[in-house]
């Protein structure tokens, strides 16, 4: 995979990245929706592919991107599709970190050492290039506002944005309301992204562990409760994420 195009995870995070304070939007929720990009990166690869709510392996040979690679092999270990709801709520927190120190290496954006209160070591992060950023924020305000159906990398790259609260962030106030209501909307324009993007809610909202509950004995409750839990699709409706904007 040349470097020519920016991966879905790479332009999520540039997306969040706020140019006033160096910091990403939504840091609580960003890994998920970095590990659901990385699931559309690969499946745009060829390396993946949907099998319902499952994801399988069906080309094991790497990308050329290490972080992307990683994933991938973790994915090719498990010998068997997963569940996309559990790849995403499993131990992959630090992505967002991760995610950072690649974009530094790769020249996209700038580590700027500060400190907190005077005591505190921090690092801020200052995009290379505002255009890149522009250009990415362009393609998401054009399918807004002409109601165009997008290519599918910008769809998936709107339906994560939303799946993890970005839409306050991209547009905030009330004059950004409708903004954010059509956001929500181009996740039917990317089978797959749309899949991913649900999966990531439903990790925000605990499905994955009441899945597990259910498959370890017999529900404590409603029988009939606890087989929707076990059987809800990632791609079922789901409720908006409840998150704030930092």
């Amino acid at each position: 995979m040349g470097k020519s195009r920016r991966t879905v995870p790479e332009e999520l995070l540039l997306l969040a990245l706020d140019p006033t304070t160096g910091t990403t939007a939504q840091p609580q929720t960003l890994d998920l929706g970095l590990a659901g990009a990385q699931l559309v990166e690969l499946s745009l690869a060829g390396r993946i592919v949907p099998e319902g709510d499952r994801i399988a392996v069906v080309l094991a040979r790497p990308t050329g991107d290490p972080t992307l690679d990683h994933a991938l092999e973790l994915l090719r270990r498990r010998g068997s599709p997963v569940r996309a709801a559990h790849w995403i709520g499993g131990p992959r927190l630090g992505l967002r970190q991760t995610y950072l120190a690649h974009l530094e290496r790769c020249g996209m954006v700038t580590a700027v050492p500060g400190q907190m209160c005077g005591v505190l070591p921090t690092t801020r992060y200052q995009a290379s290039d505002d255009c890149t950023n522009a250009a990415i924020k362009q393609r998401l305000d054009t399918a807004i506002r002409t109601g165009v159906p997008p290519d599918p990398r910008t769809a998936a790259l709107a339906a994560l944005a939303h799946s993890v609260g970005l839409g306050k962030h991209l547009y905030p106030g009330n004059e950004g309301r409708s903004s954010r209501s059509r956001l929500r909307d181009l996740i039917r324009y990317d089978p797959l992204g749309g899949m991913v993007a649900h999966a990531v809610m439903d990790v925000q909202n605990g499905l994955p562990a009441q899945q597990n509950r259910s498959s370890q004995g017999p529900a404590t409750g409603s029988g009939r409760s606890g087989a929707r839990a076990a059987g809800r699709a990632p791609g079922g409706r789901v409720s908006a994420p409840r998150v704030g904007v930092r």
